[in-house]
């Protein structure tokens, strides 16, 4: 090889070098980020603070889609769909974390950045999850207000979104484990899917109500089942007498607050989750944010905890008469 041949091949080694070390680091970005399902005020908080990190960074461009239902299969076409044009990260909300799990894998072997928010894939078909709080957390902060509203020994049912959305069965998982485990009196009656549609949670609430003359609570736990659950309550004049009590926004609860059918909202802000994952695309993009890294630094939420391949937003928020009309999210 001539010496001008050797200088090339140096030159080009090295600099693939500093490509493997620095990534895309400050290079405009484009991340496409896919919720469960667009235009209810969860998703739309999520996409607001989605909207705010980008803006912040400067060198990302968000381009925020969904399915107007809660259709997994869906998400995979849309997934599909941007392979072609190669976007460098692919955030999703996931329906089903098995089924979306193919789609996922081949964004990866295409070279796209995956991570999940809000709801996670399984680990094989992503690198981070970026996590609201953890199960253990929302779990536990369920059952305790669930126990201190309608007592330790309370006959229960639980109105979720599906039986395959991700965090719903995690969540689930674990009330039951600490139910029984530090409230063993405490009788699950029922469990009841929604599909993400607040008429469903409302009808299936109202037959919990009939069949099950003894029960003194429900959960709902997901942002459109428990506005449904709690609609139900009130309408069967039972506002009081059967505690409500689950996962929403402040926005949608705050009318069942104020009528005295909710005590308790809990939640995370679904703004700083949006946020939250737009720093985890940059720093993926960057290298900041790789296996090993214990902490990552996203702009006005300061240092989050990263554990193993989450990224944690931090501890629930709880939101009661006191203190809900100062959120409007």
């Amino acid at each position: 090889m001539s010496r001008l041949g050797t200088m090339l091949l140096v030159l080009v080694l090295v600099s693939l070098f500093f490509l493997h070390l620095f990534g895309q680091k400050g290079k405009p970005i484009t991340v496409v980020m896919i919720p469960k399902i667009k235009g209810i005020d969860y998703f739309n908080a999520c996409e607001r603070g989605a909207k705010e990190a980008a803006k912040e960074l400067g060198n990302v461009q968000l381009i925020y889609e969904g399915p107007t239902e809660a259709s997994v299969e869906r998400q995979v076409e849309m997934i599909e769909a941007w392979l072609i044009r190669k976007p460098d990260v692919i955030a999703v909300a996931c329906n089903d974390p098995t089924a979306i799990a193919p789609a996922l894998k081949k964004a990866l072997q295409a070279g796209i950045k995956v991570i999940t928010y809000d709801a996670d894939a399984r680990r094989d078909a992503r690198l981070f999850f970026v996590n609201q709080a953890t199960y253990e957390d929302i779990a536990h902060a369920l059952v305790d207000t669930m126990a201190k509203e309608a007592g330790p020994d309370a006959p229960v049912a639980v109105v979720t979104s599906s039986f395959t959305a991700p965090n719903q069965t995690e969540w689930l998982k674990r009330m039951k484990s600490y139910m029984a485990k530090k409230y063993p009196k405490m009788r699950l009656l029922t469990v009841k899917p929604s599909e993400e549609s607040m008429e469903l949670a409302l009808r299936v609430t109202t037959d919990i109500l009939r069949a099950y003359r003894d029960v003194q609570g429900v959960f709902g736990i997901s942002s459109v089942a428990f506005p449904g659950a709690a609609e139900a309550v009130l309408q069967a004049g039972k506002a009081g007498k059967v505690a409500v009590v689950g996962l929403s926004t402040p926005k949608t609860m705050k009318p069942y607050v104020h009528k005295g059918v909710v005590k308790t909202v809990i939640l995370w802000n679904p703004v700083d989750l949006g946020y939250l994952t737009i720093y985890a695309a940059r720093a993926l993009c960057d290298g900041t944010l790789k296996k090993g890294v214990r902490h990552l630094q996203a702009g006005r939420l300061g240092k989050k905890v990263v554990r193993d391949d989450e990224v944690l937003l931090g501890p629930p928020m709880f939101f009661t008469k006191k203190n809900i009309d100062r959120y409007d999210f």
